[in-house]
């Protein structure tokens, strides 16, 4: 179906694809200096249209995220492509999906291994690469997922999971000026454990100075230079949070100093970056440990634990979509009571005894 246009002397791909409703729509590809450069693409995107395992990797990528595309959010996808366009492509790129074999992965994952990243992020690239083979073996029926076959790579950081005491953000705040925004808006990050986006996406309308809450429901971020609100993280993120009545006091203050401060206007309209550079800055001054903005709430889970607050009660405080997250994330930091419990057996034998 490659035809050459006379005028220009380029070549062009034309192609078939299949809609939802089953009908067939013609597509075209311009601008090939060779007819060989365009069969080559009607061939890729034929193996595209049919699913087939036998079409290259960096072309089941873009396959894998339009059949994700109302699945995943959108600055979660932006992330994901990022890090497979970095590690993944360059080394899977050109080979088919049917032929890519264990020994490969594992040669990738020494690589990988060779670069200095931290462990959680070589299970970050460990998981790019498996969500792949996943997604074509559950929908495209490839046969074998060679990264079944392989030893993950990485592993959870939440073992050296870093985090401020209570001592620690007390002396951090104290650097601050009560009147400046940041102020607040520490305050408000320790004492709810809201993420930075959630944060930065309050507005005066989302706290109820009546009944002390906070509404989360959608979240923050800038892409290409533009501000974005959207959704928070998962429909689990989207919660009322109980704030106490000394936070209410701050937010309520920090409103009232602003002239007919409306109730739809962002708290703070900075961006993370901003967060991050004063946050950088005050922790040299106040001589604490150096930690993450996201670091901040862990930091909120670390007291709220210390103080014998239940898991589901951290779950639903987080917004975390399963119980299992908050305890892979955090039940490290419970305190071990296995001796407590057999302290509580010797007891019921003794009593027994008596």
């Amino acid at each position: 179906m490659a035809s050459k246009d006379k005028i220009t002397g380029m070549w062009m791909a034309q192609w078939y694809e299949v809609d939802a409703y089953g009908k067939k729509k013609r597509c075209k590809k311009r601008g090939f200096k060779t007819a060989r450069e365009a069969k080559k693409c009607e061939y890729e995107k034929s193996l595209k249209v049919e699913g087939s395992m036998n079409m290259l990797l960096k072309d089941f990528v873009d396959v894998y995220f339009e059949d994700k595309k109302n699945e995943l959010k959108e600055r979660t996808c932006e992330n994901k492509r990022d890090m497979m366009n970095r590690h993944i492509i360059p080394y899977f790129g050109d080979s088919k999906i049917n032929d890519i074999t264990p020994a490969q992965i594992t040669k990738w994952q020494n690589e990988m291994c060779t670069k200095g990243y931290s462990d959680s992020y070589l299970r970050m690239l460990q998981n790019q690469l498996t969500c792949l083979f996943t997604h074509a073996t559950r929908i495209y029926d490839l046969q074998n997922n060679p990264c079944k076959k392989v030893k993950r790579m990485g592993k959870s950081d939440s073992r050296s999971m870093t985090f401020w005491t209570i001592e620690d953000y007390e002396q951090f705040i104290e650097t601050f000026d009560k009147e400046d925004k940041y102020y607040l808006l520490f305050e408000i990050l320790f004492w709810t454990g809201m993420r930075e986006g959630e944060l930065l996406a309050l507005t005066k309308g989302d706290v109820d100075f009546v009944n002390n809450k906070i509404r989360i429901n959608k979240t923050y971020y800038r892409a290409n230079g533009e501000d974005v609100i959207t959704t928070p993280k998962t429909e689990q993120s989207i919660r009322t949070i109980d704030i106490p009545n000394f936070l209410k006091n701050e937010i309520k203050e920090y409103c009232d100093c602003k002239y007919a401060f409306p109730d739809d206007e962002r708290l703070f309209p900075i961006g993370a970056e901003a967060v991050q550079h004063k946050m950088k800055r005050m922790i040299e001054k106040a001589g604490v440990p150096k930690i993450r903005v996201h670091d901040i709430r862990h930091s909120h889970v670390s007291y709220l634990i210390n103080q014998g607050v239940e898991p589901l009660i951290i779950k639903e405080r987080l917004g975390h979509k399963d119980i299992k997250i908050t305890m892979n994330t955090y039940g490290h930091l419970y305190p071990n009571q296995q001796k407590q419990v057999a302290e509580m057996l010797d007891m019921w034998r003794s009593n027994k005894a008596i």
